[in-house]
């Protein structure tokens, strides 16, 4: 008997048809174009674009003064380029150092699309796919001093660099996950539960939890590093689907009762769901942790203003902090 397809499995079959819809789909078509060619398809999902996150970039290849293109991966020329002149940066400096060789950078948009699949907060496929513009950096060997290592070479510190673009810019598939899979991933490589962990199960159990799916608001932003044993580990750091800035939170710390209340149900409403204040508070900061304490303060008081789920999620997280 065949064993059913892992997550794994299924979203690496999918990946084809992404890539085939980044290369038909023109930047200049927009965001909402990928969406329906996405559609088209992979019918069985309906993905939807929830947010946009920009301002970051990549090394990108090697140029000749002429335009003529070198190396696609300029970290991998420069590396092999000095390792064939026997590491010895010098050497390298002084044989290139007139042939004004131009390093490109490749400036990116991250789109992130979503598509739930069941009533569990976890169960959805998150989709990045990336806006990439090519663009002149800087001229390799014109800073002074020469650069002493590979990195001054090939992404020095420097606050003005040209921005030409080379070629037009176009999409490409960055990655799809299921989520519910990639948090169990991230709990078998250790024996304690992150902070997502938490934060995904406090979704579950509180009033936002069961308003409304934690796909309409949030987004995981992954990144991976390998430890002393080469061995890679994943990282997921929830981002609100959000344009712009966070809801301001509208109360300094002192404020209680009734004034504090209005506060959190002004900024709930604000953010699109309730006890959303709760979980800014463990990833935007836009409020400061006094307000669980007070929240708590005043429950002990007698003046009570949360439901009780939510209650005892905030007494819980007072007992046994954590944040992202």
């Amino acid at each position: 008997m065949n064993a059913l397809p892992t997550w794994t499995d299924r979203t690496k079959a999918l990946e084809p048809a992404i890539t085939e819809v980044c290369t038909i789909v023109p930047v200049s078509a927009g965001p909402g174009a990928l969406a329906r060619e996405l559609g088209k398809r992979i019918p069985e999902y309906s993905f939807r674009r929830i947010l946009c996150r920009g301002g970051w970039y990549r090394l990108g290849g090697v140029l000749k003064a002429s335009g003529e293109r070198i190396s696609d991966d300029l970290e991998r020329w420069a590396e092999e380029t000095l390792d064939h002149l026997g590491g010895d940066m010098d050497v390298f400096c002084e044989e290139y150092a007139d042939q004004k060789l131009m390093a490109t950078r490749r400036v990116g948009r991250t789109h992130y699309f979503v598509a739930q699949l069941g009533d569990q907060p976890t169960d959805y496929l998150q989709l990045e796919i990336e806006d990439l513009q090519e663009t002149h950096s800087h001229i390799l060997f014109g800073q002074t001093p020469a650069p002493s290592q590979i990195e001054e070479l090939v992404d020095p510190d420097h606050t003005h660099h040209h921005s030409q673009p080379v070629g037009l810019p176009y999409y490409t598939l960055r990655r799809l996950i299921h989520v519910g899979d990639l948090l169990a991933r991230i709990r078998d490589q250790q024996p304690e539960p992150q902070a997502i962990h938490r934060f995904v199960e406090d979704w579950g159990k509180s009033s936002a939890g069961h308003a409304t799916a934690f796909s309409n608001h949030w987004v995981l932003a992954l990144r991976e590093h390998l430890d002393r044993f080469r061995q890679t580990h994943l990282h997921a750091h929830p981002v609100p689907a959000i344009d712009g800035e966070a809801p301001a939170f509208k109360a300094r710390e002192g404020t209680r009762e009734l004034a504090l209340h209005d506060a959190l149900v002004s900024f709930d409403r604000a953010a699109g769901y309730p006890f959303a204040w709760y979980f800014h508070m463990l990833t935007t900061k836009v409020v400061p942790h006094w307000v669980a304490r007070t929240v708590v303060e005043d429950v002990l008081a007698g003046f009570a203003y949360l439901p009780r789920r939510d209650e005892d999620i905030v007494r819980h997280w007072l007992h046994k902090p954590y944040a992202l």
